[in-house]
């Protein structure tokens, strides 16, 4: 059958067109038949024929229908009243809450709903009285072809990307990109010795859990810490443990956080920003080797998001990242990637770091060994 004889549904679905006769040899049904068996249709047309207006007329799978709700089609018969379409359809009289009920809808309505109604009226409304009475047909909003979204800011072309057409979104992207490229220059004019970029791994996500690894390297690229920690409380982690490969048997031997306290708070003590890749987890465990609230917030104002600052740098100038994970960002740096060992993430953090530095001009990215990050790093 010629292209021509088919329409596309709004879900892409293409039904042939059929004359009357090829119908009631299928069993087909019109939407007037259903109506006078107080049946509804629960699938889409199956096919469709054109009556002499140029109106469309679908026809249903008898399979694929329900009965209609009984308050909406068996009322008293004597205060129905029908009209008879110039198709030979027979549709009937209803107020607009009984039409808005079935999903059918005045012209002038779905054009406001961007739609346009192809199908011819499936229900009818008088309004008013005597000479000035008028009457209003109703369409079915699911037979109705969606119409093209035009731009918020011109209204002139069809959208694009973020609700405005082509010309307008890239208009708009150039001046993202400027306004972001003047934060990051300022925000990350920095004496890198005084950067550090860290990571944890943990025996979990939740507060109670406890961290088996820290790893610090400086923007410099000089690693100042890599060390397993022996958890106190937990015994087994079972499900992190598929993700950083850190198993009980290798922090047997590893020193315990309060051994290593000190060290780290003289660490963090002499720098001006501390870097992680999505930073509310290992924050959120890092911040008790602190006793006081004071020392968190004073932690805390130094601690940086390098996922935010990677989020808003691929909206504008790689629109095209659909994903903000580690492994995305260092894809977009084109970072030589890390050889992962489960014993120590020092040759990941640096990667990631690397991948914050690879160019001047682009933001200091680094990040976390997470863990899909790195099982894809690996393979």
């Amino acid at each position: 059958m010629a292209e021509t004889n088919k329409m596309r549904l709004k879900s892409g679905t293409m039904i042939p067109r059929v004359d009357r006769k090829m119908a009631e040899s299928k069993n087909y049904l019109t939407r007037s038949i259903l109506n006078m068996m107080h049946l509804m249709p629960t699938g889409e047309p199956v096919a469709y024929d054109e009556a002499a207006d140029g109106t469309v007329i679908y026809y249903f799978d008898p399979m694929r229908v329900s009965e209609a709700p009984p308050d909406l089609w068996y009322g008293d018969k004597k205060d129905k009243e029908t009209m008879t379409l110039e198709s030979g359809a027979v549709i009937e009289r209803m107020n607009s809450r009984r039409a808005a009920d079935n999903g059918f809808y005045t012209k002038e309505r779905l054009f406001q709903m961007n739609y346009e109604p192809v199908e011819e009226p499936v229900a009818y409304n008088v309004r008013g009285k005597g000479e000035g009475a008028e009457t209003v047909y109703y369409y079915d909003k699911r037979t109705a072809k969606k119409l093209p979204l035009y731009c918020v800011k011109c209204g002139k072309d069809i959208r694009y990307k973020r609700k405005l057409c082509e010309k307008c979104y890239n208009e708009d992207l150039s001046e993202r990109r400027k306004e972001g490229d003047a934060h990051r220059s300022a925000y990350y004019c920095m004496d890198r010795s005084r950067v550090l970029f860290f990571d944890l791994e943990l025996t979990g996500v939740y507060d109670h859990d406890e961290i088996l690894s820290i790893t610090i390297v400086d923007a410099n690229g000089k690693l100042i810490m890599d060390t397993l920690v022996k958890p106190e409380h937990t015994r087994r982690w079972k499900r992190t443990e598929k993700i950083h490969g850190i198993t009980p048997d290798m922090v047997v031997d590893a020193p315990l956080l309060r051994d290593i306290i000190p060290e780290i708070k003289a660490i963090f003590a002499n720098m001006d920003h501390l870097i992680a890749y999505g930073v509310s987890t290992d924050y959120s465990h890092i911040k008790y080797i602190y006793d006081t609230e004071e020392e968190r917030e004073a932690l805390h104002s130094k601690v940086r998001c390098c996922a935010n600052e990677f989020v808003r740098y691929a909206h504008e100038h790689r629109p095209d990242v659909e994903h903000a994970a580690l492994i995305n960002a260092m894809e977009c740096f084109s970072s030589r990637s890390a050889t992962f060992s489960p014993s120590s993430c020092s040759s990941s953090v640096r990667s990631l770091q690397e991948a914050a530095l690879v160019r001047s001009g682009c933001p200091s990215l680094v990040g976390r060994s997470r863990s899909r990050s790195l099982r894809s790093m690996r393979s």
